[in-house]
């Protein structure tokens, strides 16, 4: 733990935009029926399971047209 420590202040604004980000798109695919490619349970496995890009690929391909 002590070899984390320096790197904390740049981990934690990391890990929060990474939480938000993954909520939001989360939030979406269960409010929203329609979808480019795919279904509703293969988009939430692809937000929750691929952090960081899952979500960013859903919002850049996956989403409907609103």
């Amino acid at each position: 733990m002590d070899k984390l420590t320096p790197y904390l202040p740049f981990l934690i604004p990391i890990l929060i935009i990474e939480l938000a980000l993954m909520l939001t798109a989360l939030v979406h695919v269960l409010r929203h029926p329609h979808y480019r490619f795919g279904s509703k349970p293969l988009w939430i496995i692809v937000v929750v399971v691929f952090q960081i890009i899952g979500p960013i690929v859903y919002f850049a391909f996956g989403r409907g047209e609103e």
